[in-house]
């Protein structure tokens, strides 16, 4: 599903012509963390029950006559940290057990949140987990408060292992694996930070689990923003898949557009995905659908075009080409349509070739009449010369349009090279169409 191998190159065919996307690529704002308050100390169970499961701690004489005092003074208000902090050192150094480095761990910790004091809370937290004297309970929130510890004083490397540990512990609140996949990120593993989180998503797919979109979207913005086209394109399809919105569906058209040098009769059926999922967003995404279908070709299809962007308040009758295009549709509009039955006659005899009968079916499915273009296309592929993967693209689109789902999905999965990606997203569409059919009831059949 995921791809990570970079290519700079095709965006930069087209540099000062990317077409804009509604996720903000530019901020570089990480994914977010949640603040674990503190380890958890107290309890998890009745206090007596606790206490009484609880092995004796072995303490030695050396350490609880440096520890007592100084702990002592930190349960005194107002602390004097002066002397708390001088005190620090000789109960270090007095340590010879791991309950001894516990609960010299537990006070510097203490201490450090106290005092605000970063370096010594990390340095508290670090010595309970080595002590392995964490209780088994909460081994997997100690973890995680050292992960976010090493993540704010900037050491990936100790943060990704923390957090990972945590993981292992069983750890599930407040997404860890979002902050490992910035550990990466952060050192410039754009492809092992990307790994890992498509990875990650991928589990919770798989175990039906849901997916928080901000991954999704810090997934497209980094690939994006790093040359990794497929890595991006793939993000971008499951943010469409999973959270279909106008937004969505525009950027993975976007991306797919600004990754890959389509053609003409290419970008026409990725706009035609973006008109059918609501995600024509901009000028520019209707000049360029109204372009590329061609009044002169698609008359029809070229004034619904119009039509729709006017209504939307994205396009203008006083630019010269929309002015000239709807024209040029218009004129054409009424020609076009009585001409359908003999294109339809000619496609259909057997000495017909792929362009006639490919051309009768672009007629129609321009026309809205999916069940005459799925036989014109149908046709066409059994001709020498058939393009098959411009036809099986809009074979399944003219069966998406009938509602033949699976027969669509089986159409586009046989669609090959520069037109795959397309093919994916239309595969999507699909999906989330077959998803929002409303199934026939005993009554109504």
């Amino acid at each position: 599903m995921f791809s990570f191998t970079r290519n700079p190159a095709a965006r930069a065919k087209r540099t000062g012509s990317q077409l804009a996307l509604a996720i903000a690529l530019a901020t570089g704002a990480t994914l977010g963390i949640t603040a674990l308050e503190a380890p958890a100390f107290a309890a998890k169970k009745d206090k007596k029950s606790k206490e009484a499961e609880k092995p004796k701690a072995d303490y030695s004489k050396g350490f609880v006559a440096a520890y007592s005092p100084i702990n002592d003074l930190f349960q005194v208000e107002p602390k004097d940290n002066a002397a708390i902090t001088a005190g620090i050192p000789t109960v270090l150094a007095a340590i010879e057990t791991p309950d001894d480095r516990f609960a010299a761990g537990n006070l510097i910790y203490s201490f450090g949140r106290s005092t605000s004091d970063q370096s010594l809370q990390r340095k508290g937290i670090d010595m309970m987990i080595e002590s392995g004297k964490v209780p088994a309970e909460s081994v997997d929130d100690y973890y995680f408060l050292a992960g976010q510890l090493a993540y704010q004083d900037k050491d990936w490397e100790a943060a990704r292992t923390r957090l990972l540990a945590a993981i292992d512990a069983g750890y599930d609140s407040n997404g860890p694996q979002a902050i490992i996949a910035e550990t990466y990120f952060s050192q410039d593993k754009f492809a092992e930070g990307l790994e890992y989180l498509a990875a990650e998503v991928n589990k919770r797919v798989a175990a039906g689990q849901p997916v928080d979109q901000q991954w999704l979207r810090r997934g497209i913005a980094v690939s994006y923003k790093n040359d990794f086209g497929e890595t991006a394109g793939a993000f971008a399809r499951m943010n469409a898949k999973m959270f279909p919105d106008r937004d969505s569906w525009g950027d993975a058209i976007a991306i797919e557009r600004n990754f890959n040098n389509f053609d003409a009769q290419e970008t026409l059926d990725a706009l035609r995905l973006a008109q059918r999922t609501g995600s024509l967003r901009t000028e520019r995404d209707y000049v360029d659908y109204i372009e590329v279908a061609d009044a002169r070709r698609l008359p029809g299809e070229v004034t619904s075009a119009v039509a729709e962007g006017l209504a939307a308040g994205l396009l203008n009758t006083k630019d010269l080409f929309i002015a000239e295009s709807s024209s040029t549709a218009k004129a054409r509009l009424s020609a076009d349509q009585a001409e359908l039955p003999a294109l339809e006659r000619d496609a259909r005899k057997p000495s017909s070739t792929a362009v006639t009968a490919t051309a009768a079916g672009d007629a129609f499915l321009s026309y809205g009449k999916a069940a005459q273009a799925e036989e014109m296309y149908t046709i066409a592929l059994g001709k020498p010369g058939a393009d098959m993967p411009r036809l099986m693209t809009r074979l399944g689109i003219a069966q998406v349009d009938q509602g033949k789902i699976e027969e669509a999905k089986a159409s586009f999965a046989k669609v090959t090279g520069n037109r795959a990606p397309i093919a994916k997203l239309w595969t999507v569409y699909a999906e989330q169409k077959a998803a929002a059919a409303p199934v026939e009831t005993a009554a109504a059949m």
